[in-house]
């Protein structure tokens, strides 16, 4: 059987062409997979796959914050290039490693292991494999994801997790980080401002084009309450926006509404109340 090789210039070129695309993604992203192999939300896209000269397929996978793979084995091995975010990755029997944009891994073949977004960040990868079946096993345990077989510590609570994933989001608008926050925002989600209201679409190209940016949102004060699957996070804050070409601050009193969506927290409604004083 002929050995697949991965060629040094085809890593280093998708690196550099990752470093070249700051402002968005790499490839469009691809079609939302059934929760087969997973749990959360996983979006792939087959950027080249393998033929009579190139041994080895090239996809694109996205990953919401939460999401991850099931234990598996790649015969021929895989290489993982981290393109966003923060991607957990752990080999069994071996510790938990977190690995951050522009880094790669080497899942060598025939070992089980598995791989996902942290709880709080998007990940978004590229991977090189050989084309032969991956083999399923079982799911990752949320005590192995959360680190409790690890700490003894129990799992992160609701209200927290909402926190967090808050607090997350208003740095990847900070950053125009929409690959992100397309990840976050229900497609359906509605956003109030002082000038108007609109949806998804509009607000991810407003953020993208700096019509409004949220360069900083100090954060003053937070509540969350859990009803069944939505949350309702209050926010003060003070922020630094540029809008119109103008560097304006305002302190809000900001409403978001979480939505529980295949295991994972979708942004539903984000809206900004002005308030008399800080």
């Amino acid at each position: 059987m002929k050995k697949s090789l991965y060629p040094m210039f085809l890593l280093s070129a998708a690196l550099s062409f990752q470093a070249a695309a700051q402002d968005g993604a790499i490839f469009p992203t691809g079609e939302k997979s059934p929760n087969v192999h997973h749990v959360g939300d996983v979006w792939l896209s087959h950027v080249s796959n393998a033929d009579s000269t190139f041994q080895y397929n090239i996809a694109e996978a996205t990953f919401a914050p939460g999401a991850r793979l099931d234990w598996h084995v790649h015969p021929g091995g895989q290489q993982l290039l981290i393109t966003d975010g923060i991607c957990y990755y752990q080999e069994r029997n071996k510790p938990l490693q977190t690995l951050h944009k522009g880094e790669v891994v080497k899942c060598q073949p025939g070992v089980e292991h598995w791989h996902g977004a942290t709880p709080d960040d998007a990940m978004t990868y590229l991977a090189v494999t050989e084309p032969q079946p991956t083999k399923w096993l079982e799911r990752v345990s949320d005590e192995a994801y959360f680190g409790k077989e690890k700490t003894g510590k129990p799992s992160m609570t609701a209200e927290q997790e909402v926190i967090n994933l808050s607090k997350q989001k208003w740095q990847w608008m900070a950053d125009k980080n929409v690959d992100s926050l397309a990840v976050l925002f229900d497609k359906k989600a509605k956003f109030v401002h002082m000038g108007g209201s609109w949806g998804t679409e509009q607000e991810l190209n407003i953020i993208k084009s700096g019509g409004i940016h949220y360069k900083k949102a100090d954060i003053h004060e937070t509540s969350v309450e859990i009803i069944d699957n939505t949350a309702i996070l209050l926010n003060r804050i003070t922020l630094l926006a540029v809008v119109g070409g103008n560097e304006v601050t305002n302190p809000f009193q900001v409403t978001e509404v979480y939505l529980k969506e295949g295991g994972n927290w979708k942004l539903g409604s984000l809206s900004f109340t002005k308030l008399l004083t800080p």
